[in-house]
């Protein structure tokens, strides 16, 4: 937060402890997609499935 970086940021960096930096991971991915608009989740959702 001091150095205002992002979530996408903080959850790419490469951790020297992975279950502590996987957890850190995990608590932003829920937090971003808390902030997700039915719409925009939808998509999503209908993007990957065509992707996969």
């Amino acid at each position: 937060m001091t150095n205002k970086l992002g979530l996408g940021k903080i959850a790419s960096t490469i951790h020297p402890y992975p279950t502590q930096a996987e957890a850190i991971r995990k608590l932003g991915d829920q937090y971003n997609r808390t902030r997700l608009t039915p719409l925009v989740k939808s998509m999503f959702h209908k993007w990957l499935a065509w992707t996969r």
